[in-house]
């Protein structure tokens, strides 16, 4: 069976067995089939995902022989089939680790939006772990600035909501270390800032939530002008008033 691989450096597998996509290019013009979701992508546009604003005046005779080769390279496993000035894939008997990662997660936000913390827990770690690296690695540089964003943004959803599940089983001392990396790391990421103080605040470290609410609070207006939104402010008066929701685990959703 063949396996396509994108949540890290761009992959195909039959059997276990790693299929030579012979460089960048025949990668970007796959990866952008298999982005499309059983759509067609225009020669103009898979144009732009391989050579941006300056295309070749060939483009669409070199287009078709990427395809030419990714067809003899995937064989009869997967169609590629021409539509209407575009390209197409189906694939059928085939394993795609993005669509399995958005199947699970979507799952476990189903699971942790019912209070089904455990499941919600599982399901999302699971996802996470379909993840090898930064997403659409070997592509061109045009199709990872115009698709990778996207991936990204839905991997820290993912990872946030596992989080979530975790706090709400009362692992906030597990967390901490993850937790003060991803806030370091994403410093502007709200919810991430919002599960660190909750943890701090489990953890008798309330100083410590406070310093980083003020943090957080001073860099949005210096870097964007705005305040804090609403997630950090409740929690933040939920500190200052010892909320007694906020320390029982399976009551607070951040």
């Amino acid at each position: 069976m063949l396996e396509f691989r994108v949540l890290g450096p761009v992959e195909v597998h039959h059997d276990g067995q790693e299929v030579p996509l012979d460089g960048s290019k025949p990668r970007t013009v796959l990866t952008a089939l298999l982005l499309a979701d059983n759509g067609a992508v225009s020669d103009t546009q898979m144009s732009d995902f391989l050579w941006g604003d300056h295309p070749p005046a060939t483009f669409n005779a070199q287009i078709y022989t990427y395809v030419s080769r990714l067809r003899k390279t995937l064989r009869r496993e997967v169609g590629i089939t021409r539509r209407s000035r575009g390209y197409e894939v189906r694939l059928t008997e085939c394993a795609f680790d993005l669509r399995d990662f958005e199947e699970q997660a979507a799952r476990g936000q189903s699971a942790l939006a019912a209070g089904h913390y455990e499941e919600a827990a599982r399901l999302l770690r699971a996802a996470l772990r379909l993840w090898r690296g930064p997403a659409l690695t070997g592509v061109s540089e045009h199709l990872a600035d115009a698709e990778a964003p996207r991936l990204e943004e839905a991997r820290i959803a993912a990872l946030a909501s596992r989080i979530e599940a975790d706090l709400a089983l009362g692992r906030h001392a597990q967390l901490l270390p993850e937790l003060t990396k991803l806030v370091h790391q994403h410093p502007l990421q709200e919810r991430f800032r919002a599960q660190l103080m909750t943890t701090f605040y489990r953890c008798d470290r309330q100083a410590d939530a406070l310093v980083l609410y003020e943090e957080g609070r001073r860099m949005l207006a210096d870097e964007l002008g705005i305040d804090p939104g609403s997630l950090l402010r409740e929690v933040h008066l939920a500190i200052l008033t010892a909320d007694p929701v906020l320390a029982s685990p399976r009551r607070v959703a951040v």
